[in-house]
Formats: C-alpha cells, structure tokens, sequence
C-alpha cells in the first residue's frame, strides 16, 4: 500500500511539482499542468497516460490501473488504486504521467536519476 505521505515523497522528488486544490482532490502540477490527482475518498490517484500508455499499464494482473470509467478515460486519464498497486509499476506510470506533462529538460533530469 502507497500511503499519501509516500506518494508526495515520490512526487516532490521530479522537479518543479507543485501542489493545489483541485475541487475535492490534490493535484500536483508542472507548469500549471496537471499530471496527477490524488482523492482522500477512495485512496487512489488519476494519471495523465497517452491511451497507449493507458493501454499497456492497465493491461496487467489486477485492478489495480483501470481507464477512468467516462469521456476522461478515452482521453487517457487512468486511475491507480494504491492501497493495492505494485510499487515499482506506480513509479513507471507516475513516472510516465510526469513525462507527458513536464517540459524535456526536467523529463531529462527525471530519466538520468
């Protein structure tokens, strides 16, 4: 299980992440950019995934990454259950999800850590 403490940690760790309110959830930005929601309700967070990358995540053993079930989710917005989420497969996809938000200089200082 990801605890939300964890996941700042991992979040706060990419450059230039901010966080704000975002209705009743947390986002974490880049550039005003939202590439990630987390929700209290439902211990879980939503990723911004191209639909192939929606695809190759969500298509594992488990629930644990699942298309949000609306319009959202064909635009490739995915959501990740952390209470039950392997570790590493959430740090490639939250990887991936800063990756298609932040500006190439700060992708390239994520991928050489």
């Amino acid at each position: 299980m990801i605890t939300i403490e964890a996941l700042r940690k991992l979040l706060f760790s990419f450059p230039e992440v901010e966080e704000a309110p975002h209705f009743e959830k947390i986002s974490f930005r880049i550039k005003k950019k939202i590439f990630a929601t987390y929700s209290y309700s439902t211990h879980s967070v939503t990723l911004k995934l191209s639909l192939e990358e929606q695809d190759v995540f969500s298509s594992g053993k488990g629930n644990a990454i699942f298309p949000v079930p609306n319009a959202w989710g064909k635009q490739g917005w995915t959501v990740v259950d952390l209470s039950i989420v392997h570790e590493d497969l959430f740090h490639d996809a939250i990887t991936t999800a800063y990756g298609n938000v932040a500006p190439k200089k700060l992708v390239q200082l994520v991928q050489k850590n």
